[in-house]
């Protein structure tokens, strides 16, 4: 099954609180952003984030250039219809991330949870290609993907894990590693999920 199919699938059949991802506040990813001071009217992209509460967050904190990103067509059409009026402030791409052209450079790029679906090294160099021209010359990357000590698979599907120095690999070419920290999520279903977030600064 094709990812956009097997997305869409996905966020018609479950409820917002039915995935395993869901949080009611983005605590971690808006606690990095504030810590990096940009301004209101700094290009942020959300990579991969379905029906999460980030783009949300960041509209109630007066971010104004705000991008989603999702393959499934349902949950940007989910999320269009929570923000009502507040959507208006949001630019909605539906595209797989690995056919995504970017058309304009962002200052921040945001992903929790996508990047790890993508298990192939081929994959993987075409997304750090792409997160390389997406990027202005100051631009910042959070990622938050699955740790060693994380699942081995998501939502029905293989993902790969990742150690600090793995994931500074795949970006080492054009990015800098400026940190990293482990972080275990809670789920809907009262499991544990074991995350790796490490941000990125251009060399």
């Amino acid at each position: 099954m094709e990812r956009k199919e097997y997305w869409n699938n996905v966020f018609v059949t479950k409820t917002e609180k039915e995935v395993s991802w869901y949080q009611p506040y983005p605590k971690t990813s808006i606690e990095f952003i504030t810590a990096l001071e940009l301004p209101l009217t700094a290009k942020i992209i959300d990579v991969g984030g379905g029906e999460s509460y980030f783009i949300e967050t960041l509209l109630d904190l007066g971010y104004t250039n705000l991008t989603l990103l999702d393959v499934s067509s349902k949950a940007i059409e989910n999320v269009k219809m929570r923000l009502g009026e507040k959507g208006a402030k949001v630019t909605f791409i539906v595209s797989d991330v690995l056919d995504f052209v970017p058309t304009v450079q962002y200052d921040f790029w945001h992903d929790r949870a996508c990047f790890h679906f993508l298990t192939e090294p081929e994959q993987i160099e075409k997304y750090a290609d792409i997160v390389d021209k997406a990027l202005s010359n100051s631009g910042r990357v959070f990622i938050g993907v699955f740790s060693e000590e994380g699942p081995k698979k998501c939502s029905g599907l293989d993902v790969k894990q990742y150690t600090m120095e793995s994931l500074r690999l795949v970006f080492e070419k054009k990015f800098q590693l400026k940190g990293c920290f482990i972080e275990d999520h809670k789920t809907p279903f009262d499991t544990i999920q074991n995350f790796l977030f490490c941000g990125f600064k251009r060399k």
